[in-house]
């Protein structure tokens, strides 16, 4: 069988979707950081860095540059990923317990800060993450609770806010997309308002709006796209040589 050909949808898990979406992320990155933040990220990048972006670097989390084995290729000191860092030269796709229609992200509390309802992460690396390198986001259970309205709190600077600092603050800030158990966003508009990119086979287009608390842009045609197929390499590389334990059924179960 040819390594570009598709394979049908009923052969596909939602789990191996979202990491085809997630893989897409760091397509065309070139020689950067990939820095993902959970489980079905991760097997995203190591996708990527095997089918299409080869000069993808890939970490161990701590010190070390590793290869497609996870095998230790090099040393990454800190202070080093803080030049890739502040350089751009890094792509990470962090989490979000809220996400506003510009992209604005919380990982730090629920409620008001003075008596917040619930305490989080904290807002850790994430302004520097998003004031300075590329950064898009993974949810594994899209729902009114993560896609707010307005965030209660900014650890992840969205795109309005980021004008409102002003070029300091919009130099280096992008999102390149929101990855979830049901769709593909992304902020590719005029005002940088989130829009629906592709729903993934067996999610409606009524089925993701219902989940989210604002209204998504859609196309103008109000067609949407569904999400990519893998190729049959790209699926035989997640189920025998990257995660053949189907760890990412865990994150995202099959429907």
């Amino acid at each position: 069988m040819s390594v570009t050909t598709s394979v049908t949808t009923t052969e596909v898990s939602r789990a191996e979707y979202c990491v085809i979406a997630c893989a897409e992320a760091w397509r065309d990155n070139g020689e950067v950081l990939a820095s993902p933040m959970g489980l079905i990220p991760s097997v995203g990048a190591r996708l990527a860095k095997r089918a299409f972006s080869p000069g993808l670097l890939l970490t161990d989390g701590e010190a070390m540059v590793v290869g497609l084995d996870g095998a230790p290729e090099g040393w990454l000191p800190y202070r080093q990923h803080l030049t890739m860092v502040t350089g751009g030269k890094r792509h990470v796709m962090m989490g979000a317990s809220q996400i506003d229609r510009f992209g604005n992200q919380n990982i730090s509390c629920i409620g008001d800060w003075e008596r917040p309802d619930r305490q989080l992460l904290g807002v850790r690396g994430a302004p520097v993450n998003t004031l300075n390198n590329p950064v898009s986001y993974w949810v594994p259970k899209h729902s009114r609770r993560v896609f707010v309205e307005k965030v209660d709190m900014i650890s992840g600077v969205g795109y309005d806010s980021a004008a409102a600092a002003g070029p300091s603050a919009t130099r280096f800030h992008r999102i390149p997309r929101v990855v979830t158990n049901l769709a593909v966003l992304d902020f590719d508009t005029d005002d940088h308002a989130m829009r629906l990119v592709s729903v993934h086979p067996g999610v409606t287009v009524e089925e993701v709006q219902e989940a989210t608390g604002f209204a998504l842009v859609l196309p103008e045609s109000g067609e949407v796209a569904p999400t990519r197929e893998p190729t049959a390499e790209e699926l035989r590389l997640i189920r025998e040589v990257i995660d053949p334990k189907a760890t990412r059924d865990r994150e995202v179960k099959p429907v």
